[in-house]
């Protein structure tokens, strides 16, 4: 099977193993449109970044197809759903973050959501990649955790990460996601990212609070897969930031 025929999901992974790990851009639809996100994506794309994620804890534009076909347009990369809720799903999306927050106890966000999205990513044959979506302690209060009302992960509680992340492996998740949250002013701590990594054995993503090339860096070589950055792009003006982001999670090929 080509890449151009491949899962997602499978061709992500494959190239992480030649790479080091994998550069994915967080785009909030409700932070950016689709007249606008054209060449945004184009630079990305000559950067070196590997994917974009496409979604937010609330979305009001209302113009998400239109902004996931710029993306893909303009960029040439897989677009990969990060729903807030089971109303961000797209037809023009390549696959979906299907995810289970489980550092939440509201049922909601367990499983109700995902029961109302199910018909839709049948429907459009949306490629789906099972995610133990665990919240992580990052410093003020930020979106994700007032409108899910979760708790997060303590930061100094490694041990409560990994046991969490060890039931989403158990409940047959192919993703760890360990999310500080947009705007984060700390970063997920790398000593828990290394703990996750080596308990599961399975791919781990890291975003929020990650601002600078060297964060992502560190986080990258701690053992996530995939390292996520959105909001210091959005306000970053020099765009070379991309590409310092890229060289430091690409590390293999250095």
């Amino acid at each position: 099977m080509d890449s151009a025929t491949r899962p997602v999901f499978e061709s992500l992974l494959s190239a992480s193993s030649r790479k080091g790990s994998e550069f994915l851009v967080l785009v909030d639809p409700d932070r950016v449109s689709p007249d606008k996100v054209t060449d945004f994506a184009d630079s990305c794309a000559q950067a070196g970044v590997d994917a974009f994620l496409v979604g937010g804890s609330l979305t009001f534009s209302g113009r998400l197809d239109e902004l996931i076909s710029s993306i893909k347009k303009a960029a040439g990369l897989p677009v990969i759903l990060f729903p807030g809720n089971a109303y961000q799903i797209s037809r023009e999306a390549d696959a979906i973050l299907f995810l289970s927050m489980l550092t939440c106890r509201n049922a909601d966000f367990l499983v109700g959501e995902h029961v109302k999205a199910a018909p839709l990513i049948h429907r459009w044959s949306l490629e789906v990649i099972p995610t133990a979506y665990l919240l992580v302690e990052s410093g003020p209060l930020t979106s994700v955790q007032f409108v899910t009302q979760s708790l997060p992960l303590p930061r100094g509680k490694i041990d409560l990460a990994v046991a969490h992340a060890l039931a989403g492996k158990y409940m047959g998740m192919k993703l760890i996601f360990l999310e500080a949250g947009s705007g984060a002013r700390y970063a997920v701590p790398h000593e828990m990212v290394e703990a996750v990594s080596s308990a599961t054995a399975l791919p781990v993503v890291v975003g929020g609070g990650i601002r600078t090339a060297e964060e992502a860096g560190r986080l990258a070589r701690a053992g996530a897969k995939f390292v996520v950055v959105g909001n210091a792009l959005e306000e970053c003006k020099e765009l070379s930031l991309l590409e310092e982001i890229s060289s430091a999670v690409h590390f293999l090929e250095r």
